[in-house]
């Protein structure tokens, strides 16, 4: 090695050759005694040996650090060492041989059906009724109504207008029905105003602004057709207001009558019978026109039937949809007319039953509500001096069950 050579030429540098043999031997005695330097122990030659100081005592990982005269001593952390993987659990044994999957879905049906009960006299809402008072037949099954509760809501409607260049005294009542409905919004209500002639035309969208609609509705002046696509209008109606989520009212002001629609009734009855939380209330325009007109005879067999047609399919619309018809003569009917509305649109029951035909075979399903005792037996309302009171039950006729789609 390096060090070992250059000890031994340093020394044999200083001492003198041996002649004898003694001499060589003491020199290699003398080599054999002496500690071999390190590499850089020429470098470093301390003079002194420093103090040493005791190792600090053992601790815990919980002791922390140790300290020495202010000193903070902090130990090495070990290296924690990797846990050993868990073993693989053990396989389910099933008994399967084609080793297929198979999954179990459920789909139970539930009918909401929103039923208003009104006096015919004085057409105030019926309250207190219970579970048990309600009989609830679906295509002519009874059904378990499993809850009943009053609710009172804001509105969204549409008021659907017709107006057409056909008849001044049609316009006119128009404008009286739909002042005198906008006039009854409370400022939660919400509202939009569609006409019709030919084709339908938007005047304002959803608002709860009353001067808004009092402005849509000052801008009809002068109309543009004649024509009168009540069919066309109402599908195109009922199209726009499905997307909107909860109940819905269409209130529907006009004479019935429909000139020129792409849509036949057929197809509009269909269309009314599959709206969902859709309620439709009519108003008949031109009714005392219509009275003097027959009673100084002016209207002939063909002309009376027309009108008797029209008033006739507005009743329907409202009647599949659980809304009511009206035909007033006069201006002053409307208040109480708005009144009635007012309080079969806010107060009503929500019955809520499973249906015993819970096909999903898209099949319309006949509905039809009574009122009944605790014995079964038909309802019947007295005023307080035991006068019998006639009252009417207020439910949509039918629903579409759903479509399974595959």
């Amino acid at each position: 090695m390096k060090p070992r050579t250059q000890a031994r030429t340093t020394v044999a540098s200083i001492l003198p050759r041996p002649t004898h043999l003694l001499s060589a031997v003491a020199i290699a005695l003398l080599l054999a005694a002496s500690p071999l330097p390190h590499a850089g122990a020429q470098q470093q030659a301390p003079a002194t040996a420093p103090q040493q100081t005791p190792p600090p005592a053992a601790q815990t990982p919980e002791e922390g650090p140790a300290t020495t005269n202010g000193d903070i001593i902090i130990k090495k952390k070990k290296e924690p060492t990797e846990p050993e993987a868990p073993a693989a659990p053990a396989e389910p044994k099933i008994k399967n041989p084609d080793s297929a999957t198979y999954s179990l879905r459920v789909d139970v049906p539930i009918v909401n059906l929103d039923v208003n009960v009104i006096l015919d006299k004085t057409h105030q809402f019926v309250p207190g009724l219970k579970a048990g008072n309600f009989l609830v037949l679906e295509d002519g099954v009874e059904q378990q109504v499993t809850s009943v509760r009053m609710t009172q809501t804001p509105i969204t409607a549409v008021m659907l207008l017709e107006f057409a260049s056909n008849s001044y005294y049609l316009i006119r009542d128009m404008q009286n029905a739909s002042a005198s409905f906008y006039r009854t919004l409370r400022p939660d209500d919400y509202v939009a105003v569609i006409t019709y002639d030919l084709r339908t035309h938007i005047l304002t969208d959803f608002t709860n602004n009353k001067e808004t609609i009092a402005q849509s509705l000052q801008s009809l002046t002068i109309p543009g057709f004649s024509d009168t696509n009540m069919f066309d209008a109402l599908y195109e109606t009922l199209d726009r207001v499905s997307r909107i989520e909860g109940r819905k009212y269409i209130i529907l002001i006009g004479s019935g009558r429909d000139t020129f629609s792409k849509l036949t009734l057929d197809k509009i009855l269909a269309k009314v019978k599959a709206a969902q939380n859709i309620t439709i209330f009519a108003i008949g325009t031109g009714a005392l026109v219509n009275e003097l007109r027959d009673a100084r005879g002016g209207m002939g067999g063909l002309q009376r039937m027309d009108v008797l047609q029209a008033q006739n399919q507005l009743r329907t619309f409202a009647n599949m949809t659980g809304g009511l018809y009206f035909d007033p003569m006069f201006q002053g009917a409307l208040p109480d007319i708005f009144s009635q509305i007012n309080d079969s649109i806010r107060n009503q029951y929500l019955l809520t039953y499973k249906p015993t035909n819970n096909k999903n075979d898209g099949t319309y399903r006949k509905i039809k509500v009574t009122l009944v005792d605790r014995e079964g037996k038909p309802l019947k309302m007295a005023d307080e001096k035991g006068k019998p009171l006639k009252y009417s039950v207020i439910a949509r006729d039918g629903y579409k069950a759903k479509q399974v789609v595959e």
